[in-house]
């Protein structure tokens, strides 16, 4: 698991995610990585297509990729979502969640991030009939 998020922490977040999408048909993931190699940004669009991210309907999924031991994190949204939502959406997301993480603050800055990530989703991509959940809600790990 992680060093960072103790188990009620990491199942709280799932909670977070299954509320951030309950009105939206975008999707959400955080992965935690722990990898030791220097090109984090690569590696974390290498977990977005394993993830199959890039293969919702609407293209419109969004991960938290999360390196704690290199302090890293990379906000990755498909093609759907970043066509409405601009890169400086994105930057002021990232400089909240580090600057959260800074403190120490890695389960608030995770699940603020998800619950602000689910209304930006709805308000782009709400929910207009049977509401399929096409990824897993959990927390991956590698």
């Amino acid at each position: 698991m992680s060093k960072f998020l103790t188990n009620q922490q990491i199942a709280s977040l799932v909670e977070a995610i299954q509320s951030a999408e309950q009105h939206s048909t975008g999707e959400i993931r955080v992965h935690i990585d722990s990898n030791t190699e220097d090109d984090n940004a690569k590696i974390a669009f290498k977990v977005f297509e394993e993830l199959c991210m890039n293969k919702t309907a609407e293209r419109n999924a969004v991960l938290f990729h999360v390196n704690f031991e290199q302090k890293y994190l990379t906000i990755i949204g498909d093609t759907g979502i970043h066509e409405k939502v601009h890169q400086s959406y994105w930057d002021h997301l990232h400089d909240y969640i580090t600057s959260e993480f800074a403190k120490g603050n890695y389960y608030k800055a995770l699940k603020s991030a998800i619950l602000e990530t689910g209304l930006e989703l709805k308000k782009h991509f709400p929910v207009t009939g049977e509401n399929h959940n096409e990824l897993p809600n959990e927390i991956t790990f590698s």
